[in-house]
């Protein structure tokens, strides 16, 4: 199975696509996991990317793409994967799925978490205060859903046409995200393995 999670920055991205991935035997792909580690390891990638992600900009797509090949072709080998934090915009996925689709590695289903606004800063905020993340300070938070909601919202439209996109109440407590989760992949699992 090959999944894509969708969600706000603070919507719980990290954790659902963790759980899903163990409850499924999967691997979880962050993307900004991965590009917080190049920035941490001051590698060529890192160095490129840090004023983006200070500022709470996205990242320039050819850098990510080109971070995120191999690890989605190897995940796609062990038996899939769950790919959280990219793509961002429906340019982003269409040029995704132009490359996966011709590596047989293309995303099957999109899970969409909904959660409030308010809800999300706060969220992201609490993080920054527990983790020292500098990239949760709440200038930095709101520049970011206000790129989320400009850039990454069209991309629910895209994946609903393209593939199925599954939507759930993430303003929940995680056990019960993971639960509507895991039911409703459990549903379109079945629907996919008869096609």
């Amino acid at each position: 199975m090959r999944l894509l999670l969708i969600g706000a920055p603070g919507a719980g991205k990290g954790t659902q696509a963790q759980r899903i991935a163990d409850h499924f035997g999967l691997v979880h792909i962050s993307s900004g996991d991965l590009l917080r580690k190049h920035v941490a390891e001051d590698t060529a990638t890192g160095r490129s990317v840090r004023a983006y992600m200070d500022r709470g900009d996205l990242v320039p797509d050819a850098v990510v793409l080109d971070m995120l090949r191999k690890p989605v072709i190897a995940a796609a080998a062990a038996g899939g994967y769950v790919l959280d934090g990219f793509p961002r915009t429906v340019e982003q996925a269409q040029q995704a799925y132009g490359v996966a689709k011709e590596l047989g590695v293309a995303v099957q289903l999109a899970v969409f978490l909904e959660v409030p606004r308010e809800e999300l800063v706060s969220r992201i905020v609490a993080r920054g205060l527990s983790s020292g993340r500098t990239d949760d300070t709440r200038e930095v938070v709101e520049n970011r859903l206000a790129v989320y909601e400009q850039q990454t919202s069209p991309i629910l439209d895209y994946y609903r046409r393209r593939e199925r996109l599954i939507s759930v109440n993430g303003n929940r407590p995680v056990d019960e995200v993971t639960w509507s989760v895991v039911v409703q992949l459990q549903r379109a699992r079945r629907a996919l393995d008869k096609q």
